[in-house]
């Protein structure tokens, strides 16, 4: 049994003292609604410090959003593996949609960071997924072979317990639109088949595959009852409580 895996990625929203007073109700409500699954937020840089603060004992995990793909050096502007590690963050979100298609990160780029996290003893949340014109132009299971492939070159079977695959497809992030449940699982199975070919497939069982994209308390039931999906990353609507906590509590 794959244990279900929700996540939130603030992406560039709170301030420290906003993202503070958040995860402190966020904690409170997860506890008293006695949410039972994988639970992990990603705060923007600055914010993390006070929100491990605040979520310091607690079972929600506190991530980065990006990292550096050096442990240090003449870097302006980035943040090394170590300095989160110091800070209590010891999972990465790396190939998020928005990194690739603003900031130009490739996947052999990626690659490196992906690397480098394992080697830091760090867990992954690989982000995959394709954009509407590419689905458009039945070029899905490509895209998704290619970042996969590229994003966990040189990842050897025994590191694979340190990654969650995240699949958004591009299209469906903060538009609102969703894949189906039927289209997502379709992607997950497909996901899972292809590690299956890479490694073997007890590694691809045991992978959890979240779905990311628009993901929120009315469609999350549907899409966790698929199969393949076993978990989601979300975006919007993990900034506010109300809305993220019957995400988490799905199960309930």
């Amino acid at each position: 049994m794959r244990t279900p895996y929700i996540a939130g990625n603030w992406k560039m929203n709170m301030t420290p003292s906003a993202g503070k007073a958040f995860a402190e109700e966020l904690r409170a409500a997860a506890e008293k609604a006695g949410a039972d699954v994988k639970m992990m937020v990603a705060p923007p840089f600055v914010t993390i410090p006070a929100v491990a603060e605040a979520l310091k004992g607690s079972n929600i995990i506190v991530a980065a959003q990006n990292m550096a793909d050096h442990t240090s050096g003449a870097y302006t502007g980035e943040v090394a593996p170590a300095m989160l590690k110091d800070l209590g963050v010891n999972t990465v979100i790396l190939g998020h949609s928005e990194r690739r298609s603003y900031y130009g990160e490739t996947d052999a780029y990626i690659n490196g960071k992906v690397l480098l996290a394992i080697k830091e003893g760090m867990d992954v949340v690989l982000c995959v997924g394709e954009t509407l014109e590419e689905r458009e132009g039945g070029k899905l299971e490509e895209v998704l072979s290619t970042q996969l492939s590229g994003g966990l070159k040189d990842v050897k079977p025994e590191e694979m317990a340190h990654i969650t695959i995240a699949y958004e497809p591009v299209w469906a992030i903060g538009t609102g639109k969703t894949a189906t449940p039927e289209d997502a699982d379709g992607a997950h199975q497909f996901i899972r088949s292809f590690v299956a070919k890479m490694y073997d497939s007890t590694i691809a069982e045991n992978l959890i595959i979240q779905y990311g994209g628009s993901v929120n308390a009315s469609n999350v039931k549907a899409l966790m009852a698929k199969e393949n999906i076993d978990g989601a990353l979300v975006g919007g609507a993990s900034l506010s409580v109300e809305k993220f906590l019957p995400i988490i509590t799905f199960n309930k």
